[in-house]
């Protein structure tokens, strides 16, 4: 019998290419999408993969999702939902800080009560780090945590709950830190898209400059 899985943020650059590979290990893939009112950008990444079932959570709706988990009874759970935005979180702090952080604590409850079978894996971010680095200029699991944005103080939060339901229930949860990285499916509104679609456009002579946002370091188009 395939092991049953559920993607929460399966339509994310993360979240499709999870799904793929996952699928290609003979998984049965399940996957939760937050309903978006432009349907293709709900499902672009994930349209063209063949027998995944998905249904419409929040992770602000926690039943939501317990629901789902109830019904379906997967093997995993890989949660890579969240507010995403290091600069947006500024202006929607504590949107952030319920989205990626607060929401967990009901579904790590259903685990320990109901669910202490699930094997769990909590997207995690090195912008818990913050500007905190070792004395040679790398950074490790003992370098200080200490995060210089709302986003990556809901993403610390987040880990820190992980951490300590693993401890002290002794269940199978685990982080994963996640740095920088890119893909021809990246969201044109995180930086490095923007610079390749500036570059795009100057050499189609329809811009003629970069122009920098002040106070930040993202490009506006």
């Amino acid at each position: 019998m395939k092991k049953k899985v559920l993607i929460i943020g399966i339509s994310g650059q993360d979240g499709s290419y999870l799904a793929e590979h996952l699928q290609h290990h003979n998984y049965k893939v399940y996957g939760i999408l937050r309903r978006n009112s432009v349907a293709e950008n709900q499902n672009s990444r994930i349209s063209l993969l063949k027998n995944i079932e998905l249904f419409y959570g929040d992770l602000l709706d926690s039943q939501s999702i317990i629901d789902v988990i109830a019904k379906i009874n997967p093997n995993e759970i890989y949660n890579l939902g969240a507010m995403s935005h290091v600069q947006v979180s500024f202006k929607i702090p504590k949107f952030t800080i319920e989205t990626n952080g607060l929401a967990l604590i009901d579904l790590l409850e259903y685990f320990r009560k109901y669910f202490r079978s699930v094997k769990f894996y909590q997207a995690s971010s090195s912008e818990m780090f913050g500007n905190s680095i070792e004395k040679n200029g790398f950074q490790r699991l003992t370098t200080n945590m200490q995060p210089v944005s709302p986003y990556g103080c809901s993403k610390l939060l987040a880990y820190n709950l992980v951490n300590h339901y693993r401890s002290a229930y002794k269940l199978f949860l685990c982080n994963g830190i996640l740095f920088n990285h890119e893909s021809p499916r990246r969201g044109s509104n995180f930086v490095t898209t923007k610079i390749i679609k500036i570059a795009i456009f100057i050499y189609l002579k329809l811009k003629n400059c970069f122009r920098r946002l002040k106070f930040t370091n993202n490009f506006l188009i």
